[in-house]
């Protein structure tokens, strides 16, 4: 028995999702939090450079954000005045 898609986020240009595209992306945002924490614990030692950190931390948020538009694949959408 094959589920109906999830449905899609009330936002312009996502789509209904299927029950794994959703699970991979819970995945992504549960790996993503873990990493996270351990930059978080970096950020309270004295001795981390901050600019490094936060440069790091910036590039990890945008490679799980590219990951997960990647499952999800968001598109454009048409404009009133096109």
């Amino acid at each position: 028995m094959t589920k109906a898609p999830n449905t899609g986020l009330p936002v312009a240009g996502y789509r209904p999702q299927t029950d794994a595209a959703v699970a991979q992306v819970q995945i992504n945002k549960h790996l993503e939090e873990r990493v996270l924490r351990v930059l978080d614990d970096l950020a309270a030692d004295p001795a981390t450079d901050k600019r490094w950190l936060a440069i790091g931390r910036t590039q990890i948020e945008q490679g799980f954000m590219a990951a997960n538009r990647a499952v999800f694949q968001p598109s454009r959408i048409d404009l009133p005045e096109a």
